[in-house]
């Protein structure tokens, strides 16, 4: 074993941070022994240097993580402060000054993941990622390494565990949205501002980096359609249960039957009961594989949170140590593909729609002869009425998005029918 230990620097020191920090010092006997070399924790940056830090020398605390990147004697720099910038600089820069890089970062990687890479690629240094994506759940490696012989065709997954949560509640108790947002704050599953998961931002980020890993092919931020889940109603439950399914928001990324083609979403969606994704509960996250040789795939665990997201950077952190020893890289960006990203109103999927409509005879058949006027095929049919007032839901065969809002909004136009009560894809089947 080599005696001269790494030297990691660390850019942050708040939840995940701090459990970088403990487990390399709880387990530094283990970590030598696994990678060939002690590893020592060089410099910790952060915003409040005078905040205690249990279990980390405060001589190794700065404010400058600028000085600290570019020391020269750092071998690997693990970034968990997030958000844009700075951390894309001091991640550039960090290359630039002869270390590797360990990333926790989903929102940057989602949007200049390309340049990154580059940039590690031009000074011949590592970048991994694998706590950027479902936190302990290992599915960065097994994508890019494990099933690199392979061909993927689909990835669909519970990538938020706020969001899980809070459907999984509505679900199990008929509770409204913001009933189950309340308790998921007090639980401390919701941050005070939660729009980033409720309104799929942060998944969304997740199934840009998934789809270009998946379909070497640079998928960007900008790529991937978004659909919140604020909107769905206990209602929305009682309807996904008549039809044996329950509601969760899933980042989807696929490729087109042609092959020619990818499309990466995200949005709140029905499926069945049946499908491995519907019994995961609470906080937890999944992702679903499907590929030509491995065929069906399912990766499960906890998504977020100090310890398990710290548990995938430490992992990475062994991975890029041991390349350093043997004076290697690993697998960088593969793009090779370079697939079109297709439009959302070309996806094609079920739809379920509830509408409100008048209570009197021939409204069904106007609703009918609108759906077909639109090319899309109608699979299953329920109307129940009172007092001159309707409910009718109607299930699709399999139609583009574009073609369905062309539905709609002929629907809107009818005279018999009162609203448009909700729109759900139904997938998993």
């Amino acid at each position: 074993m080599r005696t001269r230990p790494l030297k990691v620097a660390l850019l942050g020191c708040g939840v995940v941070g701090s459990e970088v920090a403990r487990i390399m010092t709880t387990h530094a006997d283990d970590l030598a022994a696994r990678i060939g070399a002690p590893v020592e924790l060089a410099g910790v940056a952060v915003r409040r240097p005078d905040k205690v830090r249990e279990g980390i020398d405060p001589a190794l605390v700065t404010t400058d993580a600028t000085a600290l990147v570019k020391r020269g004697d750092i071998d690997v720099v693990v970034e968990v402060i997030g958000g844009i910038e700075p951390a894309r600089t001091l991640i550039t820069t960090a290359f630039e000054h002869g270390a590797s890089v360990v990333s926790a970062n989903k929102a940057l990687l989602a949007q200049d993941g390309a340049d990154l890479h580059a940039a590690a690629e031009t000074n011949d240094k590592d970048l991994y990622y694998e706590a950027a994506v479902a936190g302990a759940i290992p599915l960065i490696r097994p994508l890019r390494e494990s099933l690199a012989g392979d061909k993927v065709n689909r990835v669909l997954g519970i990538v938020n565990g706020t969001t899980n949560f809070i459907l999984d509640k509505m679900d199990s108790t008929g509770a409204g949205y913001q009933e189950a947002l309340d308790e998921a704050t007090a639980l401390g599953y919701a941050e005070a501002d939660p729009t980033a998961d409720v309104e799929g931002f942060d998944a969304a980020a997740k199934a840009a980096i998934l789809a270009g890993i998946a379909f070497h092919t640079r998928v960007r931020l900008d790529d991937v359609y978004r659909e919140g889940m604020t909107e769905v109603t206990a209602a929305d439950f009682a309807s996904a249960k008549e039809m044996g399914c329950t509601i969760k928001l899933l980042a989807i990324c696929e490729r087109a039957a042609d092959g020619g083609s990818v499309t990466a979403r995200v949005h709140p969606a029905m499926i069945p009961l049946t499908h491995p994704l519907a019994s995961v509960r609470g906080a937890y996250n999944a992702v679903f594989v499907e590929s030509d040789a491995a065929g069906q795939l399912m990766f499960y665990g906890p998504g977020a949170g100090g310890s398990p997201t710290a548990s995938a950077v430490l992992g990475d952190l062994v991975a890029v140590c041991r390349n350093r020893l043997s004076n290697a890289t690993g697998p960088g960006e593969s793009a090779y593909a370079a697939l079109p990203v297709s439009p959302m109103g070309e996806v094609v999927t079920r739809y379920h729609i509830s509408l409100d409509v008048a209570d009197k005879p021939g409204v069904l058949a106007q609703v009918a002869t609108v759906f077909a006027e639109h090319g899309v095929s109608i699979d299953t049919v329920r109307q129940q009425g009172k007092d001159g007032e309707a409910s009718l839901v109607v299930v699709t065969h399999r139609a583009s998005d574009a073609s369905l809002s062309g539905t709609v909004e002929a629907l809107r136009k009818l005279d018999t029918v009162r609203g448009v009560a909700s729109i759900m894809r139904v997938e998993g089947e």
